[in-house]
């Protein structure tokens, strides 16, 4: 097949978060496996274009109220054959940030800006003379693109291309005024023909989910609790109409990057044949945030955004939050990495002044995360809602057990523990309470100084767990396949 990814982020060049990895990884593996795949992003002001291939000739893009010209760059993923294309235009993209900045979260004139990448990707397909079998956009800065083939675009060259959708996160869904309409270069009926309508502005997801021919989630907890007035986020009603075309598809790990045996940033590698060198791990973290050098002592670590969706406030909120107790009650040290909302960031500041077992790293450093990783006995991830996850599975991977909510990837991919055999990869709870927080820890800090063969055993499950993306890209195959028969009749048994 023929696909051509549309996206925002993709790492290296440019991430917020785990779409950025999604991306580029399916778009590897897919490769591998014999399909031509290609991707298309802005330039953004920090992606060095001296680094890149530059298109010579000028493209016309019709977003917007009158035509704009941009300039094309093109590259590959680091260590593979997989192209990627950046639309290249001053005013759109050349400023810091994605979305937004910190003093000015949600750009404006972001309806403009994902026009143009939207216009652009059909554009350049022009241009290079390359037609997709399958266009598959990603979140909502790309839901023009099913919007687009559906109503605009399916017919000549692309009369038999289809549009898979995949929601990273419904909590984000390009939400602005009606008044940014114009930006979006679509004529008005499509307004409400193609589902842009909602309490009286635009909401670009919407739009997408209306029109995409096939939409995936990344994964099938989440697929179910998106269709729920408690997860929806306003869109439940619309993805229940649609749920026959709505699918899960868990995503995977970049194995190369976060294996114990082989990773780059660990002073010790190990692996679940010979993993005596996690304790050493362990003993190095503990010495990085100052704590007291303690074997025999559980360290739990928490890597996360401060926001609202990951739980801090069930865990930090002061005279609420469950992390104080925890410290206080329990024979426990904990590593902290993560940054986001202020009070949260002074808040930990302030616990590290009162707590001797609680050290924090407020940023982000790439090494540390990975000595979090490893070093770590429980990894703490409480969320609210959490569509995939993947801190839960790196940690599984290095033999730290998740300590987590039963909710979105979290469920799919975390074995609950059973006291009674050993069997179980994590700790999970339903709730999320302070109380629940502060029993789930309590509960594997026991599991900790009661059942060392417990523990012994569910490392080593975790750490043989398959969390490749080899499975999930032949699960996107078959996506892409109903896509092209229910979007424009195409049955990919034909080309067989």
């Amino acid at each position: 097949m023929k696909i051509l990814m549309v996206t925002s982020e993709a790492v290296p060049f440019a991430k917020t978060g785990g779409l950025a990895d999604a991306v580029s990884a399916l778009a590897i593996n897919l490769s591998k496996q014999g399909h031509d795949v290609r991707i298309i992003m802005p330039r953004y002001y920090k992606i060095d274009k001296t680094k890149l291939k530059a298109i010579e000739q000028p493209i016309a893009v019709a977003a917007g109220q009158v035509e704009t010209w941009v300039k094309m760059y093109e590259s590959k993923l680091p260590n593979s054959d997989v192209p990627v294309y950046f639309i290249d235009h001053e005013k759109a993209y050349g400023r810091d940030g994605i979305y937004g900045t910190k003093s000015e979260p949600d750009f404006v004139d972001n309806p403009y800006r994902s026009a143009l990448l939207c216009h652009g990707a059909f554009q350049l397909c022009r241009y290079l003379g390359w037609y997709p079998d399958i266009m598959h956009a990603h979140d909502w800065f790309c839901c023009l693109v099913p919007v687009l083939l559906k109503h605009v675009c399916r017919n000549g060259y692309f009369a038999k291309t289809a549009s898979v959708l995949t929601i990273h996160n419904l909590g984000y869904q390009g939400v602005y005024s009606k008044d940014s309409f114009p930006a979006l270069g679509i004529d008005w009926g499509l307004y409400y023909g193609a589902g842009l309508e909602h309490n009286g502005e635009i909401n670009l997801l919407q739009a997408g989910i209306s029109c995409a021919d096939m939409i995936t989630t990344v994964s099938p907890t989440y697929a179910k609790e998106m269709q729920t007035i408690e997860g929806g986020f306003g869109l439940d009603g619309l993805l229940r109409v649609r749920s026959e075309v709505v699918k899960g598809v868990l995503n995977g790990c970049d194995l190369e990057t976060w294996n114990p045996k082989i990773d780059k940033y660990l002073p010790f590698n190990f692996d679940s044949n010979k993993i005596d060198n996690k304790s050493k791990c362990k003993a190095e973290l503990q010495k990085k945030f100052g704590l007291p050098i303690r074997a025999n002592v559980p360290l739990i670590g928490i890597i996360t955004r401060l926001a609202d969706q990951k739980g801090i406030a069930e865990i930090f909120a002061p005279t609420y939050g469950s992390i104080f107790s925890i410290c206080t009650n329990m024979d426990v040290q904990f590593v902290i990495l993560g940054s986001g909302e202020k009070w949260c960031e002074n808040e930990i500041k302030s616990l590290e002044g009162k707590l001797n077992n609680l050290r924090a790293y407020i940023g982000y450093d790439e090494s540390l995360s990975h000595l979090i990783e490893a070093g770590s006995d429980f990894f703490l991830m409480p969320s609210k809602y959490e569509p995939c996850g993947l801190n839960q599975m790196y940690s599984m991977l290095y033999g730290t057990l998740p300590i987590v909510r039963n909710t979105g990837g979290l469920a799919d991919t975390v074995e609950q523990y059973d006291e009674k055999t050993g069997e179980g990869t994590g700790f999970l709870f339903d709730s999320l309470t302070p109380s629940s927080i502060y029993n789930t820890v309590g509960w594997a800090v026991w599991a900790f100084y009661n059942k060392k063969e417990h523990i012994g055993k569910m490392q080593k499950k975790g750490m043989k767990k398959d969390f490749s993306w080899d499975k999930s890209a032949i699960n996107y195959v078959d996506i892409y396949s109903d896509a092209l028969m229910r979007g424009c009749g195409v049955d990919t048994k034909d080309w067989k």
